[in-house]
């Protein structure tokens, strides 16, 4: 990747978001419903201010905030990680445009029940420096009421990070958001590949981004 316009600026974002799940991994256990208004504020208040905010110059008079399903607890869970073999099919290639080609590599999978289903998310990681956690998701509502090229869970190079042990991993739908080019189609996104569908609607976190 190459280097930014503005460095310092996203720098700035990156720690920004990163006090922002800071802040939902402190709290969520015990207040899962005030931690989510707190990060939904903080996260319009960035997005509507700050130089790196993906919202088009030419929208930002006309927009109003993310779209979200009300707080649900029951779209909170915790997950099992379940490790897998790579092998040299586990690792793929993602364009990205200006960006050339994000290297990724399916490493677990995140087994999980929520609102009394059973399902199950890949996991990848980003290669490259420092490397990242990403867990993208479709599921029935994308291209309809959520972003049809899918949401994120995880992003960790981001700081997008709700709370990760060995074997165990959060996973709370209702901070699922959208990456960075359902705002504005010049942005370039990994995508969620077509394993990462879950068979049901996910009607927790944000829908897809609307202007006046």
């Amino acid at each position: 990747m190459g280097t930014p316009a503005s460095p310092l600026t996203l720098a700035h974002w990156r720690r920004t978001v990163a006090a922002l799940y800071a802040d939902v991994r402190a709290h969520a256990a015990s207040d899962p419903a005030g931690a989510a208004a707190r990060f939904r504020a903080e996260r319009d208040r960035l997005f509507a201010e700050h130089a790196d905010t993906p919202i088009p110059r030419a929208r930002r008079a006309g927009w109003r905030g993310s779209r979200w399903y009300p707080y649900d607890p029951a779209w909170r869970t915790i997950a099992t990680v379940i490790p897998e073999v790579t092998g040299a099919d586990a690792s793929f290639e993602i364009p990205l445009a200006a960006d050339g080609a994000v290297r990724c590599t399916r490493f677990a999978t995140a087994a999980f029940a929520v609102k009394g289903r059973e399902a199950s998310l890949p996991l990848y990681w980003f290669e490259g420096y420092g490397g990242g956690l990403w867990l993208p998701f479709t599921d029935a509502t994308s291209g309809a009421q959520t972003y049809g090229g899918g949401r994120y869970l995880y992003d960790t190079i981001k700081g997008a990070d709700l709370g990760t042990e060995p074997q165990r991993l959060v996973l709370d739908f209702n901070f699922a958001y959208n990456p960075s080019c359902a705002y504005d189609e010049h942005w370039s996104c990994p995508l969620a590949p077509p394993g990462s569908r879950l068979p049901f609607a996910v009607e927790a976190g944000e829908k897809s981004p609307a202007y006046d």
